[in-house]
């Protein structure tokens, strides 16, 4: 229940991520620039450009956590005596070598007769 939380967590924060990235221009045009043109120095533009600055790492920052922590939420099942398909699949095929190999009779047939 909790893992699947995580999952839908990492969605939104991802998703939320990706929109605020989308909306930023690489080279500082963006949002901002269509607000104020180049005057980046206008107290509206600039605080746009720094919530989305703030934002941008605060997203990515949640969106590390929620993984990291989504790693401790994933069920495991530890039973003392289960063992992996790969083990089992190996100790069946060392089973069928340990049987001892067919004898063959090495007697001739003209053996049999005296």
């Amino acid at each position: 229940m909790s893992y699947t939380l995580f999952l839908i967590l990492i969605f939104i924060v991802a998703i939320l991520l990706i929109l605020i990235i989308m909306v930023q221009n690489p080279k500082g045009g963006g949002l901002s620039s269509s607000f104020g043109g180049s005057a980046q120095n206008m107290g509206g533009v600039q605080n746009t450009t720094d919530f989305l600055d703030k934002s941008t790492w605060t997203l990515a920052t949640i969106l590390l956590a929620l993984i990291l922590l989504s790693n401790f939420a994933i069920p495991r099942n530890y039973a003392v005596d289960s063992k992996s398909e790969t083990e089992n699949i190996v100790n069946e095929r060392d089973a069928a070598f340990d049987t001892p190999p067919a004898t063959l009779d090495t007697s001739s047939p003209s053996d049999s007769t005296n």
